[in-house]
This record gives structure tokens, sequence and C-alpha cells, in this order.
């Protein structure tokens, strides 16, 4: 497919609606929308964890026949307190979703999520089945300790050894054994010298991975200490506990859950971040989800041809009849 063919995101929208809700033990989350008022409702589930939205999410759908729906999860972007891992775990962000749902009096809704995002878009569809019209899901990460060690361990490291190099030299030699436990003692420490410079190291080594062809503004924008430490000090915290799940595994063996919602799946052939055979095993577990490999992308949601085929899955779902809430 020539780039002339490709699918190009829908021109910035403002937002209708924005506010905050309080969660009842000490988060108080930013929410907005824009798009159509009365369209079917979609929910951007951003990445990280820790990521926050931005205004290039409300774009990947068509404003005619969408309400876009955007939360920025405990912790991050807009939402208070900023960086705070207290009360902030995967099925309280799954609650808050619902919380969200209730608040906005919406029925059903599609998720739309990338890499944590699709992780968590799973955690919900499949503790609340009868709630997701659809899901469109890219650069799937199912957070198995398989997939950690290759991240933060033992894998891309190969293929990145100086961005890797950089992201041990925070680490003494004598604790990289375990780089995710190092890093989260690290950023757990009240000493802002020692929690800002593990922020920038870690944050630094996902964006230098993040696409095909490095993108040195994004490199930098991740080395932002106000985003850095938000970004690194949740995800780590994740990290460090597995996700919150009861097994390893948990989102592939739950997926039976998953029966008759349709799913497009999406994933860079050449993505490091969460290889694709993350995607691999979960068409398996999910039989009747399409999956579609993009041959010449990464990671990253920005990359022409990944946002081509995320454009075609919200517009096959935009065509194929109406699934109103």
């Amino acid at each position: 497919m020539s780039s002339r063919e490709r699918l190009t995101l829908f021109p910035p929208r403002e937002l209708f609606n924005e506010g905050f809700f309080e969660t009842g033990d000490g988060h108080r989350l930013y929410y907005a929308e824009c798009g159509n008022p009365n369209g079917e409702p979609v929910l951007i589930v951003h990445g990280g964890p820790g990521g926050g939205c931005n205004p290039a999410m409300r774009r990947f759908h068509d404003p005619r026949h969408y309400r876009v729906v955007l939360l920025d999860q405990r912790g991050c972007g807009r939402s208070q307190p900023n960086a705070t891992i207290e009360n902030n775990t995967t099925w309280h962000l799954v609650e808050d979703m619902e919380r969200l749902r209730r608040h906005l009096g919406i029925e059903r809704w599609q998720l739309f999520g990338g890499s944590w995002g699709s992780t968590l878009s799973l955690a919900y569809a499949e503790t609340h089945p009868e709630r997701v019209t659809s899901l469109v899901l890219r650069g799937i990460f199912l957070l198995r300790k398989s997939e950690l060690h290759w991240f933060y361990q033992d894998g891309c490291s190969a293929l990145f050894p100086e961005a890797w190099e950089a992201f041990e030299r925070v680490i003494p030699e004598s604790e990289r054994g375990d780089m995710i436990g190092a890093y989260y003692k690290r950023l757990t420490d009240p000493d802002p010298r020692v929690h800002i410079l593990a922020a920038e190291a870690w944050s630094v080594w996902e964006g230098t991975t993040l696409s095909l062809i490095e993108d040195p503004i994004r490199v930098r924008s991740f080395a932002n200490p106000d985003y850095a430490l938000a970004f690194a000090r949740i995800e780590c915290h994740y990290f460090v506990n597995n996700g919150f799940f009861a097994q390893d595994g948990q989102l592939l063996a739950d997926a039976h859950r998953l029966a008759g919602i349709p799913a497009v799946l999406i994933h860079g052939r050449y993505d490091v971040v969460t290889p694709v055979r993350n995607a691999w095993d979960l068409k398996k577990a999910m039989p009747s989800a399409e999956l579609r490999i993009v041959p010449d992308a990464g990671h990253a949601m920005t990359e022409p041809g990944i946002i081509h085929e995320l454009v075609r899955a919200t517009a096959h779902f935009r065509d194929r009849g109406p699934a109103m809430s």
C-alpha cells in the first residue's frame, strides 16, 4: 500500500464537555468529550500506565458519528493528585471506567486502546462484557512476566544497546539482575534528586524504542520531568506488581468472556516494546477477532501504517450499523 492510499487522522476537534469526578478514595479524575454528543460512544483508553490523554487521541474517530470520551487515569494527565500510586491498581481503573460510564449516562461503548490501553481495555471488557460494543486494540500488551522481562531485563536491550546502556547506568551493577525492582526503589524514593533522575531514564528508554524510526521530539518530551515522573512511577508500580492480576497470563485465560464482542487487533511488525507475538497469542484466544499486522511500523500510534489501520477499524465499526447508547 502506498502512502497516498493511507487513511489519515480526522481534523482537530474541540471539546464539548469536560470535568472532574471524585473516586471517593483520594483521586479526582479528569474526563472530556468531543465529536457528536448524540453519537456512538467510544472511550479512549490511554497507555502507560501513567501516560495521560493528548489532543491527537481525539482524531481517530469520525466526529460526525462518534461521541469520543477521554479519561486521564489515576495519577496522570490532568487527574489529581499527580504521580500518586496510592489506591492505584488495574481494578481501581476498571471501576473508574464504570463510574464514568454511569456518570455520562452511557449504556455501552467501544473501547479504543493501545499498549497499556489494550491491557486495561481487555481487563474492563472481561469484567463488564455487556458494556462493550467493540474493541479496537493496538500494540497488544498482556502484561505477562515474559513481556516485562523482554523489555526491562533481556531482549530489547540487544536491539538498542546504546539506549539500554543509558537506562542501565542509573542502577548499580549489583542491582541490575532486577531492573524493575531497582527502578521502583528509586522512583519511590522521597528525594527528588533520586526519583527525577530515575524517572527521566525510565521514560527516555521507552520513548527511544517506540517507533520504527526514532523520533527525537518524542524522546525529548518523554524526558520532561513533569511527564516522566507520573509515567515512570505509575508504570513501574504496575509492573513490579505484575499488573495486579491474580495469575500470569490472566487476560488470555479469561478471553473466553469476550465471545461475541467484535474486535480488531492492530500491531506493528517491528514493535520491540510489545512484540507482535502478543497479538498472535491474543488472536488465538479470540478466534473471531481480526488481526492486522502493519509491515512497516513499530509500537507508536502515530506511525502512518498504524494510523491507517486504526482509522480503518473505527470506520468499519461506524459503517457496520448503529451501536448507539
